[in-house]
């Protein structure tokens, strides 16, 4: 067994290390929170207190929390797709244990501690990112923040949010900008909090979802299908039919059994600076609204409409479905944030200019308008 590493994840205030037996583990955090967060490596001796995620590759230690669950009464419930079994005893920590995924879960100190065992790196890589990534969230919740359902970019430290149901436009308008210099912040969600006169905006870490048709507008299609002819990987959380699909150059939408949701390709953070040539931003200012829509016959414009934020464009615990809190780290807040929060947030995002834009199947148009709108925000 290897020596165990340590990373350390940090956004504002919010910190949580992740300790491992498995440098595949730690490496994978580093990747995947370090683009857009601040991550960074800690001896491993020096880690002592938490928020801290143990994460390791240790079969007779999955074998272990399986059997005491096994022993007791326990509940049903789904996690990341998965069916997990769980249990809290009397001092309030919860045993869990996936077992499709062969991993076992123990949340520990009222969530300040969660302990990850498994059979193999990747499924316990993939669970520590996810546990620490909400263990920020957590904090960072506790601490005031709210969480907005937008994607978003930064100009000159100014961040352009983009709102709207799916199939809105809001990942388009994103990217777009990205391709014309503006900086990614966020693919779906974004963390934003009231400081002083600004409201101030976070990255929400994650693996964006492209549609193979709006990867093919976008001219980034060869490149992704480029990049796994030559052995590359995109995120683990992609089906295989996408992988097939750009292997074979397939460029039409791929849909899940019933038609009702797109199976999309799934791009890591630092794959958008390696591969797209684009960059990330690590925070902003909220400058701006925009509400997109599609329509494809349209030129890129700006049009008229009474379009202002509601419930839909904040993220609750209700919108969580895949990972809902079953290892107590909220502590008793709402996924998206206090009302209070929510309700300061939205009342100075009212105050920023929103603009109502549609736009068309010409991705140069639509570049070249959002590039010059954002330019006189």
């Amino acid at each position: 067994m290897s020596s165990p590493t340590a990373i350390r994840l940090q956004a504002a205030d919010a910190d949580v290390t992740v300790l491992s037996n498995t440098a595949f583990v730690t490496d994978w955090s580093h990747r995947y929170f370090g683009p857009w967060w601040n991550a960074f490596e800690v001896p491993a001796s020096s880690v002592c207190a938490g928020p801290l995620v143990t994460a390791d590759v240790d079969e007779k230690a999955y074998a272990d929390l399986a059997a005491l669950l096994a022993s007791v009464p326990h509940g049903e419930a789904t996690y990341a797709k998965a069916r997990l079994l769980l249990a809290r005893d009397s001092t309030g920590t919860i045993t869990a244990v996936s077992p499709d995924e062969q991993l076992a879960y123990r949340s520990e100190q009222l969530g300040g501690h969660v302990t990850i065992s498994g059979h193999a790196p990747e499924p316990v890589a993939l669970a520590a990112a996810r546990i620490a990534r909400e263990m920020i969230r957590a904090a960072l919740l506790r601490d005031g923040w709210t969480l907005l359902h937008a994607s978003a970019v930064v100009r000159d430290g100014r961040a352009l949010l983009a709102f709207g149901d799916k199939g809105a436009g809001k990942t388009t308008t994103a990217l777009l900008m990205a391709s014309r210099g503006a900086q990614l912040l966020a693919n779906d969600r974004v963390f934003i909090k009231r400081i002083g006169n600004d409201l101030r905006v976070l990255p929400w870490p994650s693996a964006a979802a492209i549609g193979l048709g709006l990867l093919d507008a976008l001219g980034l299609y060869d490149v992704v299908r480029h990049q796994l002819q030559a052995g590359e990987h995109l995120h683990p959380t992609q089906h295989q039919d996408v992988t097939d699909a750009l292997l074979a150059g397939r460029r039409e939408p791929l849909w899940e059994p019933g038609g009702k949701r797109e199976r999309k390709v799934q791009v890591f953070p630092d794959q958008f600076v390696s591969w797209f040539g684009m960059e990330l931003a690590t925070g902003g200012r909220a400058a701006a609204l925009l509400f997109p829509r599609i329509a494809p016959a349209a030129a890129p414009a700006l049009v008229d409409g009474e379009r202002t934020l509601g419930e839909s464009d904040f993220m609750s615990g209700a919108t969580e479905d895949r990972y809902p809190d079953h290892f107590g780290l909220a502590h008793g807040i709402d996924g998206g944030g206090s009302d209070l929060a929510r309700a300061t947030v939205a009342e100075h995002l009212a105050a920023l200019p929103h603009h109502q834009v549609v736009l068309g199947h010409d991705v140069t148009a639509n570049a070249d308008f959002l590039a010059k709108l954002s330019d006189s925000l």
